[in-house]
Formats: C-alpha cells, sequence, structure tokens
C-alpha cells in the first residue's frame, strides 16, 4: 500500500503539467537580470563614474548593435562643434530629402525645411528622432558616411576599440556594432566633456509646434539619481539603455543591452542600479576618459597600429593579418601629406576622406581576418575571374561606390605606370561586412609589380603588391 502510495506520487510529480508548473514558476522566480542573461543579445555593466571601477560586468566586450544609442555619439559630435564655436543653438539644420525620408521615430520636418541645432538635440533625447539625426550628420559632416568616419575616428580617440559606426541614428546595420563597455565609456565621456551641455539628458520632454514630445527614457522622474542618457531599440539588438545615476558624491554609468522588452530593461536597469550605486565609491578620482581633441587620420592611425613595429611592404605579407597590416601602414603613410589639411576640416565637413584616406582601411584592419576570396568578382574593368599572378593593391573600401571612385582615381593619377595594367575589384566578407579590394593586375613578376608600386607612390597612390 505504502509502494503503491509513493508510485502514485512520484508519477504525478514527474507529470507533463507539474513539470511546466515547476518551470514556469522556476523562470517567474528569475530576477530579471538573470532571466535576460539567457538571451544571446544580453550584455550589461555598471561602471563607477568616479573612479572607473567595473562594479559588474556581463559579455561587457561582445559586439552587440547599439540601435539608437549610436546618438549619444551625433550628441557628442554636435557638442563638440558646439563648445569649438563652428555652430550655435539656433544655427539652422536644414533637412535633405534624404532626411526627411528616414524611418520613425522621427520629428517629420519636410524635405527643404530647417529646425535649429537646439530643437534637433531635443528631438534626439527625447523622441529619438532618426530624421534630426541624419541632418545633424549631414551639417557636420557632408554627408552620412564622412560623418561616419568621424564618429568611428572619435570612437577610436576616446578609447572605444570594440565600436565602429555606418550611420548617425542607429537604424539596422550589421556592420555598426559596439560593446557595452564602450558605450559605457561614451556615456561617462558626454557628462565629463561637456558639462555645459549635459542637463539636455535629463529633459523629460519638449514641445515642438503643437506637439509635447516626451522622453522614451521612462526612469527620470521614477528612479532616484537617474539623470539620463539614452534608450535604444531594432529588432537585433533587443532592448538598450544607458543611464548616468548619482546619488550625492556617488556615480555611476550603467548600461542593459539586448533586453526582452522595455519593461523587462528597465527593471534589469532598476537592480543594477539599487543593487551597485550604494557600493560606488564617494572620492572623485579625476577625469576618466581623456578629451579627445583632434581625431586626425595619424591620431587614429596611431591608435589602431600595433604597439611594436608593424611590418611594411617591403617584401610580400606572409598571411592574409600581415597583408592586412602591410596595407594599413602604406595607406597611412600615402596619407601622411594631407593629414593636417584632414586635421583643419575633420569637426565641419571632412571631405577630404575620401576614397583611400582611412577609416575604411581603419575599418578593414580593425576587423578580423577574413579568408582569401574566391573567383566571384565585382568587375569594373576587365575580368570574369580575379586573375592569378601578381596583382597591386591600392584601396580597400565597405562601399562598392567608393571602390570604383579609388579605381578610377588611380587611374587618373599615373595612366602611363598602369597602362598595361587592368584594374578591378574584389568583394570579400569580414564579420558579416562585404568590403571591396581596389586591384590592378598584368604583372609577371614580383619584381614589376613592385617596381609599379614604388612609382604609384610617387604619385600619391598608396600600394602595395601581392600574389593570388
Amino acid at each position: 500500500m505504502r509502494q503503491a502510495t509513493a508510485l502514485r506520487f512520484f508519477k504525478a510529480l514527474c507529470s507533463p503539467a507539474t513539470i511546466a508548473a515547476g518551470l514556469l514558476a522556476a523562470v517567474v522566480g528569475m530576477t530579471p537580470v538573470a532571466a535576460s542573461a539567457a538571451d544571446s543579445r544580453y550584455a550589461a555593466i555598471v561602471i563607477d563614474a568616479n573612479t572607473g571601477k567595473t562594479l559588474f560586468s556581463a559579455n561587457a566586450n561582445s559586439r552587440r548593435y547599439p540601435a539608437s544609442l549610436t546618438k549619444m555619439m551625433t550628441l557628442y559630435l554636435t557638442f563638440e562643434a558646439m563648445k569649438s564655436g563652428k555652430i550655435k543653438k539656433s544655427t539652422p539644420v536644414t533637412f535633405s530629402a534624404q532626411a526627411a525620408a528616414q524611418p520613425p521615430t522621427k520629428l517629420g520636418v519636410k524635405a527643404g525645411k530647417s529646425v535649429t541645432v537646439e530643437t534637433a538635440i531635443y528631438s534626439l533625447v527625447t523622441r529619438s528622432a532618426n530624421d534630426s539625426a541624419e541632418a545633424l550628420a549631414e551639417l557636420l559632416g557632408g554627408s552620412e558616411a564622412g560623418f561616419a568616419r568621424m564618429m568611428t575616428s572619435k570612437a577610436r580617440a576616446l578609447g572605444m576599440e570594440g565600436t565602429i559606426f555606418r550611420n548617425p541614428h542607429g537604424l539596422p546595420n550589421t556592420g555598426q556594432f559596439t560593446t557595452a563597455h564602450d558605450m559605457a565609456t561614451l556615456g561617462i565621456a558626454l557628462r565629463e566633456h561637456f558639462p555645459q551641455y549635459y542637463a539636455y539628458f535629463s529633459v523629460r520632454s519638449f514641445t515642438y509646434g503643437k506637439q509635447r514630445i516626451a522622453n522614451h527614457n521612462r526612469l527620470l522622474g521614477k528612479i532616484k539619481g537617474v539623470d539620463g542618457i539614452k534608450t535604444g531599440y531594432t529588432r537585433a539588438s533587443g532592448f538598450n539603455l544607458v543611464s548616468s545615476v548619482s546619488d550625492g558624491n556617488r556615480r555611476i554609468v550603467a548600461v542593459v543591452m539586448g533586453g526582452q522588452s522595455g519593461a523587462s530593461r528597465d527593471r534589469q536597469m532598476a537592480e543594477l542600479i539599487e543593487e551597485y550605486l550604494p557600493k560606488a565609491s564617494g572620492r572623485k578620482g579625476g577625469p576618466l576618459v581623456a578629451n579627445a581633441g583632434g581625431g586626425t587620420v595619424m591620431d587614429i592611425a596611431k591608435a589602431m597600429l600595433p604597439k611594436k613595429k608593424a611590418p611594411t611592404p617591403d617584401a610580400r605579407p606572409e598571411d592574409d593579418q600581415d597583408e592586412q597590416v602591410a596595407a594599413f601602414v602604406e595607406r597611412t603613410e600615402a596619407a601622411r601629406p594631407a593629414a593636417k589639411a584632414v586635421a583643419k576640416v575633420a569637426a565641419e565637413a571632412p571631405a577630404e576622406a575620401k576614397e583611400t584616406t582611412a577609416t575604411a582601411v581603419l575599418e578593414e584592419a580593425y576587423a578580423p581576418p577574413a579568408p582569401r576570396p574566391s573567383a566571384e568578382v565585382d568587375t569594373v574593368k576587365t575580368a570574369s575571374v580575379e586573375p592569378s599572378g601578381w596583382v597591386i593593391q591600392v584601396a580597400s573600401s565597405p562601399s562598392k561606390a567608393e571602390a570604383t571612385k579609388a579605381l578610377e582615381a588611380a587611374t587618373r593619377k599615373a595612366p602611363q605606370i598602369l597602362a598595361s595594367a587592368s584594374g578591378y575589384t574584389v568583394p570579400f566578407d569580414k564579420d558579416g561586412v562585404t568590403y571591396h579590394r581596389v586591384r590592378f593586375s598584368g604583372f609577371d613578376t614580383k619584381a614589376a609589380a613592385w617596381k609599379a608600386c614604388s612609382q604609384l607612390k610617387k604619385k600619391d597612390v598608396g600600394c602595395y603588391a601581392v600574389q593570388n
């Protein structure tokens, strides 16, 4: 009898309904942080903003999509331009057709119309307006691509080693990524470098025309001490949030990325604040993020080159990684005469950041090495497959259009040297991003390729030779 009762109890305990109920209870009993930790998009960090000490970290250096956290860098560069006097709060920001066509959320300004810089700022920190971000990018960088290069350059100068920007608003782009640690760094830098503008992030709402636009950051006014900074969401990123919190002399910056919903993300952030703000130091140890000034091509190159002496193309690189470093060094050297000119216009509209200059090269050097490309080729002038033998590479870009321009520019600069060569571009993938190598074939020997490359350098065309 006792055995029969035990058997019935065991069967009931192992029934599907009982197991399901138990699992549900276990999930419900999990904290929001623990529940989200199971999501592959999840990452979080809490940094003591007085000392720089990391108080909590989970996947903090893993690559993630920033979504609208991207606008933090758009605002950083806007504040920098305001501080330097290049623009004012009252400067008009004209919305191009491209800016006006950005998908929601948006301010809704028609093409050809304008708002002030300050209105654009308010729309970014409250509604997270994509059209305003695009318009600011065009004002400060001349184009979305030009501004994205400025953003990535500034990220490197601030020590954000795991970030590449492709646009100013955070709309989906597989080549745009960051880390929770980098976003915390940017959050600290915004407060440290622009205390005169930081109060924008704590604005609860603002009025535009007849609209009252509320801040998307629901923790403002609900969690004591929260004074900003930014929310973000795309399907690929999940729900993101960077928060700055102070309590007397204690101050932290916390980041949650990959939340499963806005509400669960907010609960995770509230938990982190409750647990780690009391553990922060009340004594400030000085600035934590160096104030990045110039951000010239050579500054970025210095930050990204290996600390030891890098190989140069005096001999053929031995593998793909060395090939990338060699190309990076060569084109950086080729860009050196223009570095002062780039620095002069960097904060305005870096028109000099064209085909073979810098950030595209940095992005390729920074990305993990990729296998050699297959026979598939994007032909510009000749071959249907990439030719064998010795070739010269003059540039590499994530933009097919820029690669084509680089090819045409090299041909214009050195028509006699390249008279017998055939130009083409080769696509290759790195970490989900397609880049385009710009190459010239038609060299029978290593000596012939290196001789031609040497002559190209005298024409200010950076290059190196490689055997396919």
